[in-house]
């Protein structure tokens, strides 16, 4: 999945006459407002998320869509790839804009950053979903959303230095090998990235209540050694 999928639908949106933004394949609020304002016009559970349901009342207006589920939040999280911290006393005003809009106190990116990433990806395309406390607290994810098992766009906590420690880290799971998953997060080597993490790590896999309806699917893939084991996440 990506944002052409999420263009896709926006465009029947559009034509339809639920959305009036330009197309962008960007899953923000007014879209959200636009899938919720369909499903309620076509007697569906109206959560804002595009599942198998949605998906095939789209298809009667253009049936060349694919059905693909869209997990607007790990969409999110692949559009910010490359978003880094700034060295020194300055900070990011992306990354601050993701603390201020959702009012989480947040001193500058020279602190651990991997949680307020995923609660902006999260709490910024899933505007019914509750926000955890002390979301920029790594581990207070291991209680987010519902268990689940390790899928795609799945919530993977993981122990940092020692399994005792408080420390930890937190991203999206976008596959895995024999022996580590792939993470989708942010502050891995002060940016957002891809990394594979050891599984030995995994403190807990969690999945948003609101996508509860959308079951993550595993992805096994070889790992790419140009994507090192990170040892910078916070």
């Amino acid at each position: 999945m990506d944002d052409t999928q999420v263009s896709a639908i926006q465009a029947i949106l559009r034509e339809q006459g639920f959305l009036s933004d330009e197309v962008d394949g960007i899953w923000g609020r007014k879209t959200i407002a636009a899938v919720k304002s369909f499903q309620s016009a076509n007697h569906l559970v109206a959560d804002g998320i595009v599942g198998p349901k949605t998906l095939h009342a789209l298809q009667r207006f253009q049936p060349a869509l694919a059905s693909t589920v869209v997990l607007p939040w790990f969409e999110e999280a692949n559009r910010l790839i490359g978003t880094e911290e700034v060295l020194g006393k300055r900070s990011n005003p992306v990354i601050l804009d993701w603390a201020d809009k959702m009012s989480i106190d947040y001193a500058g990116d020279h602190e651990p950053w991997c949680g307020l990433f995923v609660a902006h990806c999260i709490g910024s395309t899933m505007t019914s979903e509750p926000l955890i406390s002390h979301p920029l607290r790594a581990r207070a994810w291991a209680k987010a959303g519902i268990p689940a098992e390790p899928g795609v766009g799945a919530i993977m906590t993981f122990w940092r230095e020692s399994q005792e420690s408080e420390k930890g880290h937190v991203g999206f799971y976008s596959g895995e090998d024999s022996d580590s998953y792939r993470i989708l997060g942010g502050n891995q080597s002060e940016k957002v990235c891809f990394t594979w993490i050891h599984r030995s790590r995994l403190l807990a896999c969690r999945w948003p209540h609101t996508g509860a309806s959308l079951l993550p699917a595993k992805l096994v893939i070889k790992m790419d050694r140009r994507e090192q084991m990170s040892q910078q996440e916070a």
